[in-house]
């Protein structure tokens, strides 16, 4: 599975983890994907969505 929504995008970005001691190692800031049923192009597909995008009505949702 890519870390990418199917509506607008989002993927994952790159940053540090800082320690205590503020010694600094690379990790991901992956998005808040979730597996649902919607429209594209007239046909039913199961995406992968970002929790923003379903909040903001930007998917047609199937029954």
């Amino acid at each position: 599975m890519s870390y990418k929504c199917a509506v607008c995008g989002k993927g994952s970005s790159s940053g540090n983890t800082v320690s205590h001691s503020n010694k600094a190692s690379k990790r991901l800031f992956r998005p808040n994907l979730q597996s649902l049923n919607i429209v594209v192009n007239g046909k039913k597909t199961r995406e992968y969505v970002c929790t923003s995008c379903i909040k903001s009505n930007k998917v047609k949702k199937t029954i």
